[in-house]
């Protein structure tokens, strides 16, 4: 594929990806929800990942219900 064939179908493929964003906005409100879910759970991660381990078992002991 020549340089000209690839710049005509990037251009083609924005210009499909624009127009069923236009016409189907329940897929850009879908993916703006993922991308806003993706960056909550990683900065909900990030103060984990400098705290100390603990054992599986207390993961597991700290999830159940108080009796």
């Amino acid at each position: 594929m020549t340089a000209v064939e690839e710049r005509r179908l990037e251009g083609l493929l924005k210009a499909v990806v624009a127009e069923v964003l236009a016409e189907r906005q329940e897929l850009r409100r879908e993916a703006l929800r993922e991308g806003l879910a993706d960056r909550v759970i990683l900065r909900a991660i990030q103060p984990g990942e400098k705290s100390p381990m603990i054992s599986r078992k207390r993961v597991f002991r700290l999830l159940q219900p108080a009796a």
